[in-house]
């Protein structure tokens, strides 16, 4: 198969380039210690990082267990998964008997937590973003952790300023950024307290053809709806980028943690990718409001030195995510609402 197809044609194919394991991270893997446990792995990163894993292992020339861990509240999610050669574990995180069942393997990637919906449960939207975290930095102290993190730690920024470092104070707005805090916060002291190696990951946003930023505002666009500027300017990266650059800092580990940025490289403006959808549409964007000065923005620098830049450009994305919803291809109907600027998501 070609690196950049015209066109995404279906779901297979999106799953075999969401999962495509680079050569750096197949490297990796050649020498990589210890099994793999995918916490929260139905989620919609999970399913394609994990089988990048089990790729990589198996191109690697190495055997490794190779686990997920969910509620499944989706029975077709665990079915899936475990066709990709994952084994699962169905159950409550929260709940410290099951938790406590698991087995203690060497690698541990923490994609759980909640979002869409936050505002509605905070009492839940803490449980699961800083409480579950404590818990998992105890029962993994002699493991590798890397936990999935988001760029809403960070305040607004000027666009002029390029986006957040990871050496810039974290200035939450929201009880959603501020549970996402409070999880680097328990992962940091459980990485003091038992010297775990830890690295953090802050990512805004992953995008591919079912769900993110682009499909958002292709949305939009498709369906002539008002489209508000007041959230100017974004970041994205491919999720496959993305799974390439995370089981690389597998690498980069270290008490009481590394920090990443993960995002693509360019600071992109949302009235010139609606634009850029109205022309493959060929519809005439409508845009409310105007472009504030300050957007959330995150700056990519220190994951592109040390993990390599992006490799499918934003040009490919727009066009993949407008082929495929040209074709009514599956979405997965969760917005990123990445317009939100008062935190309230």
């Amino acid at each position: 198969m070609e690196l950049y197809p015209q066109k995404i044609s279906d779901e297979k194919q999106l799953e075999e380039l969401l999962s495509r394991p680079s050569s750096e991270v197949i490297e990796l893997f050649k020498s990589l210690e210890g099994d793999i446990i995918f916490l929260g792995i139905a989620g919609k990163i999970g399913p394609s990082l994990a089988h990048m894993a089990q790729r990589a292992c198996k191109l690697a020339g190495v055997k490794k267990r190779i686990i997920g861990v969910s509620r499944f509240s989706n029975a077709s999610e665990k079915t899936w998964i475990e066709r990709l050669g994952i084994e699962t574990f169905q159950g409550d995180l929260l709940d410290r008997n099951f938790l406590e069942q698991l087995p203690k393997v060497k690698n541990v990637f923490f994609l759980a937590g909640m979002k869409f919906g936050s505002e509605e449960n905070l009492g839940l939207t803490w449980a699961m973003n800083t409480y579950l975290p404590a818990l998992v930095a105890e029962y993994f102290k002699d493991s590798n952790i890397v936990a999935y993190s988001t760029g809403c730690v960070y305040p607004l920024v000027s666009v002029q300023s390029g986006g957040s470092v990871e050496t810039d104070p974290p200035m939450p707005t929201g009880e959603y950024a501020q549970s996402c805090l409070g999880r680097e916060r328990m992962f940091e002291y459980g990485s003091r307290k038992y010297q775990t190696p830890v690295a953090l990951i802050r990512l805004n946003y992953a995008v591919e053809p079912r769900y993110g930023v682009l499909v958002d505002i292709a949305t939009k666009v498709k369906n002539k709806q008002e489209i508000d500027l007041s959230m100017g300017y974004f970041n994205v990266i491919w999720q496959g980028d993305a799974n390439n650059m995370v089981l690389q800092s597998l690498a980069e580990l270290r008490p009481p943690a590394a920090i990443f940025n993960i995002t693509g490289q360019e600071i992109l403006s949302v009235r010139e990718v609606a634009k850029q959808f109205g022309v493959l549409f060929g519809i005439e964007p409508v845009f409310v409001g105007k472009e504030a000065e300050t957007a959330l923005l995150s700056n990519a620098k220190k994951a592109t030195e040390r993990f390599g830049p992006t490799v499918v450009p934003v040009d490919q994305l727009i066009e993949w995510t407008a082929a495929w919803m040209k074709e009514d291809g599956k979405l997965l109907g969760k917005p990123t609402h990445f317009e939100v600027r008062d935190g309230k998501y």
